[in-house]
């Protein structure tokens, strides 16, 4: 009877200095995929640098495996020389993979190399098209500011830029960095509001403590969770106030429980709510300085 393999998935986010991308990871649920369906257990060595709990390639020991698998990325540098050394008496194979130089050792070092792509061979698709569909994950514009100096010893915008980033980063979503300052020379900026409006109209949610990146996203039908980096509030409780919304943490409020608590509420009630508050400005039913100006002019004119 022959002995069932015992298998270790390898890849470059493995490697302590490596880099795991997102078409390595899908690249490997891919591959997953295929052995659970065949009945194959398998163990995956993760990069400490970005799967702290492991277990690493340095914590795994190589006698544990009859079968190594590199999945996906090029095959080529030091790194994959060792791990060929270091895992000697294991079946050595790369799947999904690119082949640059096939000489190379860290591509002969293999006993089989199913290549996405290589000299001389048909290429095919890479593993990460054929993974496992994904649920979905919310879509949050983040926009957050480290100036407004004016406001002297009532800044805490460095607080709140730390608090809500940390926070965010512990949130299963999708995290978009945008600017509301405009540039015509950077293509990294938006040139124009409309630009900037077809961004955030596609966004579920903004978290900002910005008073722009708050009222535009109102604008776009968007809930905002907005935080006053102000101690004692300024411009942008103001502004909430003004536009009647609710999802406002004052800068000596916050912390991850408050921000929970308006996360929910965002994704949830407070949808129909900024839709709403869309409608009211569209429909020109809030009341701005721009009539008081006509009437202050129409005032002059007749003096």
């Amino acid at each position: 009877m022959t002995e069932r393999p015992r298998i270790l998935l390898t890849g470059w986010f493995s490697f302590l200095h490596g880099e795991a991308t997102a078409g390595d990871v899908l690249a490997l649920e891919r591959v997953q995929e295929a052995l659970r369906g065949a009945g194959l257990d398998h163990d995956i060595a993760w990069s400490p640098g970005f799967r702290p709990e492991g277990p690493s390639l340095a914590e795994v020991r190589p006698e544990d495996y009859s079968h190594l698998v590199f999945v996906c990325g090029p095959l080529h540098g030091p790194q994959l020389e060792e791990l060929h050394g270091r895992f000697a008496h294991c079946v050595r194979i790369a799947v999904g993979t690119s082949v640059v130089d096939a000489a190379s050792p860290a591509v002969t070092g293999f006993h089989r190399v199913v290549a996405r792509d290589a000299p001389r061979t048909e290429p095919r698709p890479d593993l990460s098209a054929g993974a496992p569909a994904l649920p979905s994950r919310p879509v949050v514009g983040v926009v957050l500011t480290h100036g407004q100096r004016e406001y002297g010893a009532r800044r805490r915008h460095a607080r709140v830029a730390e608090e809500v980033t940390r926070w965010l980063a512990g949130r299963d979503c999708a995290r978009l960095e945008l600017e509301t300052r405009l540039d015509v020379h950077d293509w990294r900026l938006c040139a124009t509001p409309a630009q900037l409006e077809a961004v955030l109209s596609r966004l579920d949610l903004v978290v900002t403590d910005r008073l722009h990146g708050m009222v535009l996203a109102l604008r776009a039908g968007v809930p905002a969770l907005a935080v006053d980096p102000v101690e004692g509030g300024a411009k942008v409780t103001a502004q909430a106030r003004a536009c009647g919304w609710p999802a406002l943490v004052p800068a000596e409020h916050l912390d991850a429980s408050v921000l929970d608590h308006w996360w929910t509420w965002c994704a949830t009630s407070g949808r129909g709510v900024a839709r709403e508050i869309a409608e009211g400005f569209r429909g020109g039913t809030g009341r701005d300085g721009a009539r008081e100006l006509l009437g202050v002019l129409e005032a002059g004119a007749g003096q």
